[in-house]
């Protein structure tokens, strides 16, 4: 049974954000902000429904689905682009799939003791959280 993200989670590192960006093709200025966020992540997690709010002090992003579920996610206030997402389980980890204009566009999300890991998939990029809630 997959575990249950429900929580506030604390910003504690990432690597590999900046390339990971250029491979989107986000412009310079918008990447070195990006660069400069240190966000916090609150999910609710309810049966097959979740809630993950990015939260950061420039602005916050929300993503509201059903597990398994194909949505239309818009992308806007990332990149300004829009993709058909797909968000489910693989054992232990939560498995984001976008499909879209970028190949291999997704994340991973999985908890390690009280820290939530987020790989994104392009290229490794890894972010780490601290549960505080």
């Amino acid at each position: 049974m997959p575990p249950n993200l429900t929580g506030y989670y604390r910003f504690v590192s990432q690597e590999n954000m900046d390339s990971y960006l250029r491979a989107l093709d986000i412009n310079v200025v918008l990447r070195k902000v990006v660069c400069l966020l240190k966000p916090d992540k609150e999910i609710i997690h309810t049966g097959n429904h979740m809630v993950i709010r990015t939260i950061t002090s420039l602005r916050d992003y929300v993503m509201d689905f059903d597990l398994g579920v194909q949505f239309e996610e818009d992308l806007g206030p990332v990149d300004g682009r829009k993709c058909q997402t797909t968000v489910s389980w693989e054992g232990d980890q939560l498995v984001c799939e976008q499909l879209g204009e970028k190949r291999n566009r997704g994340w991973r999300h999985w908890l390690e003791g009280d820290k939530l890991h987020l790989v994104r998939t392009q290229l490794v990029c890894v972010q780490v959280f601290q549960k505080v809630k």
